[in-house]
């Protein structure tokens, strides 16, 4: 087990694919003004806690790029990361989950986990976002706060939490949330 600065994860505001149900993977569609709303609310929390002197880092995708910068009161730099980028959904990117049900019915019958990330056609696979993330959080040196998606931040704290990140789909997710995650512990801000 490595041990790891204290770590806060911000998950992307609300964007119009998430608002209509469509996957985004690779792709982007804008922040609604509710996911503005929430990014700004992050902003006002991380300031209410006091994150002088952590890091920025943020996916170069534009809507967890966007949350950052509105997220981003004190102006720190924000430094962006390809390894904090959604996982890659292949041939569903752009589809409603509706539509991906209907496709892959059998990876739905038996239960509601997020496993099925795992069988997107022409998609990245759950490992490799698994080791992306591994390696960034291994070249961190300092405290930091991470602005990235849904998939991305449930591994990235199953690493911190020192869980096996094939339960990545145990913990909760939301949109304009953020973790504080702290010596194998985690804290949602509200």
């Amino acid at each position: 087990m490595s041990h790891y600065p204290d770590l806060l994860i911000l998950r992307h505001g609300e964007t119009e694919w998430n608002l209509a149900g469509r996957m985004q993977g690779a792709l982007d569609s804008p922040l609604t003004a509710k996911g503005r709303a929430q990014a700004a609310h992050q902003g006002a929390l991380l300031a209410a806690f006091g994150c002088a002197g952590y890091r920025w880092f943020a996916s170069p995708q534009g809507r967890a790029w966007d949350t950052a910068q509105l997220a981003n009161l004190g102006g720190a730099g924000i430094t962006a990361d390809a390894r904090l980028a959604e996982i890659t959904t292949g041939d569903w990117t752009g589809l409603s989950f509706d539509a991906i049900r209907a496709q892959a019915p059998h990876l739905f019958e038996l239960d509601e986990t997020l496993g099925w990330y795992d069988h997107a056609p022409g998609g990245e696979g759950l490992a490799s976002v698994a080791a992306r993330t591994r390696a960034f959080l291994e070249g961190l040196n300092g405290p930091a706060v991470v602005v990235t998606h849904g998939i991305t931040s449930r591994i990235l704290r199953c690493h911190l939490l020192d869980q096996p990140w094939e339960s990545f789909d145990q913990l909760e997710g939301g949109q304009g949330v953020i973790y504080h995650l702290s010596k194998r512990q985690q804290k949602r801000l509200s």
